[in-house]
């Protein structure tokens, strides 16, 4: 249920109120019986601490340790392959 906050017109008198979402708005001031307006707020925000906010975080061990050694094995043969074009090069460069 959220927390609505009002502001008496009256004496301006602020207060908050927690309400069902159905409910109807308050109208009347606690304080002077005057009329109350709901204040528009920015309300609270997502507080998010610890880990688990990652697609990764949620993942075993094992997929960790896998997608590490996939990563390092595509990186690995990556650099030979331009090695052996750079070889390649060189030899027929020797030739002529």
């Amino acid at each position: 249920m959220p927390t609505y906050q009002y502001r008496c017109t009256k004496c301006a008198h602020e207060f908050e109120e927690f309400q069902s979402i159905t409910a109807s708005p308050i109208t009347f001031c606690p304080e002077c019986e005057g009329f109350v307006e709901r204040v528009i707020t920015g309300g609270a925000g997502f507080l998010f601490k610890g880990s688990g906010f990652y697609i990764t975080d949620y993942r075993n061990e094992k997929y960790k340790s896998d997608a590490r050694k996939d990563t390092s094995s595509s990186i690995s043969s990556s650099s030979s392959s331009s090695n052996s074009k750079k070889s390649k090069k060189t030899k027929s460069s020797d030739k002529k």
